[in-house]
């Protein structure tokens, strides 16, 4: 029967909407979203030849996972020990992993392949953490074991990911110059274990890498070493590795230039015990520096009255002894952007410390400065009994001195030109904006410390909730420190056992086989409170293992 044209019409609508309705539908069909996130890695189900197989004879070893994965910086990760001089092939194929070996085994040999973290899933990247296989040539398999901890020295708390590795004693030449060939990482509670060894003597490492190379060559990297050897004749356990950063062996400036603004700008790769500066050309310009360096004495800055150079060539020294001799160059008439800023001692709410001196730190050397142009305002009203001190020590740096009131809200004004740097160059108007803190924000604290030997000496270092040293004292007998006017909060308390009585932490040397200082934290956290005085005895513990 022939349809008329509206009936045609709406089967041919019909027939459209049923085709894009069965597109959309296969087009929509997606991964299920949602639910918890798969932090499983791959799963071994099968090896061929099995794990642990002994009289090895195969050319091939193939391992079949639960699912898809890839192999992460194979070259790096993975490791065959004893090593042999053609490498082993390892291919992924689907799900499996398939070793080819290029070279003859050695007979009656345990072998090990460590995998480290080469093994991740493809989705979430989950690692197989220290997967190994283990075969032996021979009727035996090497069954002995080295297992112990790692933590970091200085905040004496577990280290995960880092990497414990044995060097035979007649191949610990190569530490720092070749991977290892036996290594595991340490878990989330810092432990490792190394197994399946052969007997011998072995020097133990660790290694925090910024870089993961499986070799110490990064002075930025954390290491850890056991001073003597480990004899394995049996299991070893317990063994305890501190990891520090090494001063590197030789100074080495990392960065040199001209800022900006005119000032030379120079980093150290170490601190300076003594430093000093001396410039050797333009002939006099000595005389002319500005020097200042930052409290830990790895960076340096210099600021030259005078511009007028094309090329300078500045020494620096420790106790007055050359470490180092560098030349930069520049335009003898180039133009440097120079505009005054200024840094406060407030908090960041605009809060002074009770009972402190309100600190100024311009970003230039100050020349001179006129307190007739510059306002001090409290709660509105316009004071001028303050005292403004220029300080000798850093031309940076004034110090504003007045009696503070609690409750009050103070302005501080510089006004246009109130200051002029070392170049003529005056300021724009600059307005500070602070109050003093209340004292019932602050506290004191006073620790009662028992040393355990009077003919050795210690740093006590007072931590506070970030982890970070805000005050430290050397210390030789039984002492009470005090600590006036500190804010209220959480703090810690560390102590080193100041062996070469320098009243500092050392760190160690691994060339040297020289071990940091020992270091021991008061677990106890030492709350203070507002407006309160504690008091808190502690005993120092003899020293472990010195």
């Amino acid at each position: 029967m022939r349809l008329n044209k509206g009936a045609a019409y709406f089967c041919k609508n019909l027939l459209y909407l049923i085709i894009v309705s069965v597109i959309f539908s296969c087009a929509s069909q997606q991964k299920p979203q949602g639910g918890p996130r798969d932090r499983t890695p791959p799963k071994l189900l099968k090896a061929t030849p099995p794990n642990m197989t002994r009289n090895f004879t195969a050319k091939q070893i193939r391992l079949d996972f639960d699912e898809f994965f890839s192999l992460k910086n194979p070259f790096q990760e993975i490791t065959l020990s004893p090593a042999q001089e053609k490498l082993p092939s390892y291919k992924v194929s689907k799900k499996s992993i398939v070793v080819d070996f290029k070279d003859s085994l050695q007979k009656n040999t345990t072998y090990v392949i460590n995998f480290g973290k080469a093994i991740a899933d493809v989705n979430e990247g989950n690692i197989v953490p220290n997967f190994t296989y283990v075969f032996s040539t021979g009727s035996h398999i090497d069954s002995l074991s080295v297992s112990g901890s790692v933590q970091n020295i200085l905040t004496q708390e577990k280290e995960k990911d880092v990497t414990v590795m044995l060097f035979p004693i007649k191949q610990d030449t190569l530490f720092g110059k070749k991977k290892p060939t036996i290594f595991a990482t340490t878990d989330s509670s810092g432990n490792f274990s190394l197994n399946n060894l052969h007997d011998g003597d072995y020097r133990i490492y660790a290694l925090k890498e910024t870089a993961p190379n499986k070799i110490y060559d990064n002075d930025n990297e954390l290491i850890a070493f056991q001073k003597e050897p480990v004899h394995l004749r049996k299991d070893t356990t317990g063994i305890h590795l501190n990891l520090f950063k090494q001063d590197p062996d030789k100074f080495r400036l990392v960065d040199r230039r001209f800022d900006p603004d005119g000032k030379m700008f120079f980093t150290f790769n170490k601190g300076i015990n003594n430093p000093s500066v001396k410039i050797l050309y333009p002939p006099a310009m000595d005389q002319q520096k500005i020097l200042n360096f930052n409290k830990t004495r790895d960076t340096a800055l210099i600021y030259m009255r005078s511009m007028d150079f094309d090329s300078i060539r500045v020494s620096f020294l420790d106790n007055n002894k050359p470490l180092d001799t560098i030349n930069l160059r520049k335009g003898r008439k180039e133009a440097f952007d120079r505009t005054i800023g200024l840094q406060f001692n407030t908090t960041a709410d605009g809060r002074l410390k009770p009972n402190t001196d309100l600190t100024v730190t311009s970003n230039m050397p100050i020349e001179s400065f006129d307190t007739a142009i510059i306002t001090l305002n409290e709660d509105s009203v316009n004071v001028s009994n303050y005292t403004l001190i220029k300080d000798t020590t850093d031309l940076r740096k004034l110090t504003l001195q007045y009696k503070w009131k609690a409750n009050s809200k103070y302005q501080l004004i510089f006004n246009d030109g109130s200051i002029t740097d070392i170049y003529g160059d005056k300021n724009k108007k600059i307005l500070k904006i602070f109050q003093v803190d209340k004292v019932d924000n602050y506290g004191l604290l006073s620790l009662k410390i028992t040393v355990p030997d009077t003919s050795k000496a210690y740093v006590v270092e007072l931590l506070n909730d970030l982890k970070k040293v805000i005050h430290t004292d050397a210390i030789t007998k039984n002492a009470i420190l005090t600590y006036k006017n500190y804010p209220v909060g959480k703090y810690n308390v560390r102590i080193v056992y100041d062996s070469n009585r320098n009243g500092k932490w050392d760190s160690g040397n691994v060339k040297q086989r020289k071990q940091p200082e020992n270091i021991w934290l008061y677990t106890k956290i030492i709350t203070l409170r507002s407006n309160w005085e504690a008091e808190e005895p502690i005993d120092i513990p003899k020293e472990v293992n010195p």
